[in-house]
């Protein structure tokens, strides 16, 4: 849930133990309903399309012991000044060690092929140690989590089946303001769930997730708690968005609900099949939407002549992004992007989102009430225009296991991931050798190998792929190594 004077929230239910009775529901075959303006909808056919195809997913993670700072008690050693119940506080910090409780999640998920793709949101899976997916058939499957991606807040998930149910695709840059959609998921375990409504705004930017690509469809068909992952249909039976957040005051609905764009969706599928992660460029720069820049100019008593109302206005430029290599400034106004207006920031972002590395792309902006218009090839933000796939813990040519507790007792530690051995790979190159503890990396703690993994994972696609990895010999040597995972 996040606090933006109103809620925007995530819409999975998450509930300390969920109970779901889904009731068999039957399909009948139904004609696409041809409707004069002006007339009432009919939105049996899209309803009957999409229910098969939308599935109910159930999210586990499993209690862990977690090592937690806490804070000492500054008046510690008053009252307990000889120590007899611990060590006397001094008001600093200490490390202790919390068992955290069973969680389980509900959330929606839609099937996009019919050897069992499911696309949801990366909110709903994040972190789960089992995933169960329920069919509108009440058939069941344990599902693996083949890619994610935070920034767009999408999920591909897999199950081991064959010949599902599925819909067709929408083109969401087709949606009208105003055109009918239905949402369909599974609130608060109410499967099966089929809610009506128009398509209230497009493009819209919430600021709700740093770093963010937000450009959603705003509905106001009723989008709960438990709704997240869920179809977003129009009247054709097609699916043109995946649910993700309601806008709310009480955490419930209250009108307004938002979906990502198929737009966005296809290109984020497409890249973790095909790559294992996204394939993704930036402009490095900072800004926002021009009229809010007007605005804040406007409250400071100073008059900002632009040239436009509209477009994205640019704050800062990175020195070494695709900005800088187009030559844009602080204070131009970019209002086209390959020929495609931009209105706002959230229409750059979802143009951006369609590019990757090695495209070319021509980015048309407005400084001192000029017109300008520049091509170049975009790179991504390693700086290249290669492919950046997301590397295995293999790269660093090593075997490990959890640090055994005579060697925690012998070097006074509490976690770490022992080398047992080195192959060629990152590690050897590094100069990390057989022995050695690995207990943190990029400033984060390692306990297990899937921790190494998932670090691994996420540093291949980063600006700066290098594993900063701190830890301690069985001597008691400690030491610290970069290891590259670029070649």
């Amino acid at each position: 849930m996040k606090n933006l004077s109103k809620y925007l929230v995530g819409a999975a239910c998450v509930t300390a133990l969920a109970f779901s009775t889904g009731a068999f529901i039957k399909v009948y075959a139904a004609e696409a309903p041809v409707v004069a303006p002006g007339q009432p909808v009919d939105l049996t056919y899209a309803a009957a399309k999409a229910l098969p195809a939308v599935v109910h997913i159930k999210y586990v993670q499993n209690s862990k012991t977690k090592t937690v700072e806490v804070q000492e008690d500054p008046f510690g050693g008053f009252f307990d000044p000889f120590g007899f119940f611990g060590n006397p506080g001094n008001g600093g910090s200490r490390r202790q060690q919390v068992q955290t409780p069973k969680r389980e999640a509900t959330g929606s998920g839609v099937i996009i092929s019919s050897d069992g793709y499911i696309v949801t949101n990366n909110h709903v899976v994040e972190g789960a140690d089992e995933l169960t997916v329920t069919l509108n058939d009440n058939r069941e499957f344990s599902a693996r989590i083949v890619g994610t991606d935070k920034q767009t807040d999408l999920a591909l998930l897999k199950v081991n089946a064959t010949n599902l149910p599925t819909m067709s695709i929408g083109d969401s840059d087709n949606l009208k303001v105003g055109e009918w959609v239905i949402a369909v998921g599974n609130p608060y375990n109410l499967n099966s769930t089929v809610t009506a409504g128009i398509v209230s705004a497009k493009s819209r930017g919430l600021g709700a997730t740093r770093n963010g690509i937000e450009s959603f469809i705003q509905t106001d068909a009723a989008i709960n708690q438990g709704n997240s992952g869920g179809a977003l249909v129009n009247t054709q039976g097609e699916l043109v968005g995946i649910n993700a957040m309601l806008y709310s005051q009480t955490g419930a609905y209250s009108g307004y609900g938002f979906a990502i764009p198929t737009t966005i969706m296809n290109k984020v599928v497409d890249d973790i099949k095909k790559y294992g992660s996204v394939q993704r460029v930036m402009l490095g720069i900072q800004g926002g939407d021009v009229l809010n820049f007007i605005n804040a100019q406007k409250e400071e008593g100073k008059n900002a002549d632009l040239g436009t109302n509209e477009g994205v206005y640019v704050s800062e430029v990175s020195e070494e992004g695709n900005g800088a290599a187009l030559g844009l400034m602080k204070g131009d106004v970019i209002t086209k992007f390959d020929g495609q207006k931009v209105t706002r920031m959230s229409e750059l972002q979802q143009a951006l989102n369609s590019k990757r590395p090695g495209d070319k792309a021509t980015v048309t902006y407005i400084r001192n009430k000029k017109e300008l218009a520049k091509t170049i090839t975009l790179k991504n933000a390693q700086g290249t225009t290669k492919v950046i796939e997301q590397a295995d813990i293999d790269v660093l040519g090593g075997q490990y296991r959890p640090v055994s507790d005579t060697l925690k007792k012998q070097l006074n530690i509490s976690y770490g991931l022992e080398v047992l051995k080195v192959n060629s790979g990152a590690l050897k190159s590094a100069g990390i050798n057989r022995g050695f503890i690995i207990q943190n990396v990029n400033d984060n703690m390692v306990k297990s190998i899937d921790d190494l993994q998932n670090l691994v994972r996420k540093a291949s696609t980063s600006k700066d792929p290098v594993l900063y990895i701190q830890g301690i010999y069985p001597t008691g040597k400690k030491a610290y190594f970069a290891v590259p995972l670029a070649d």
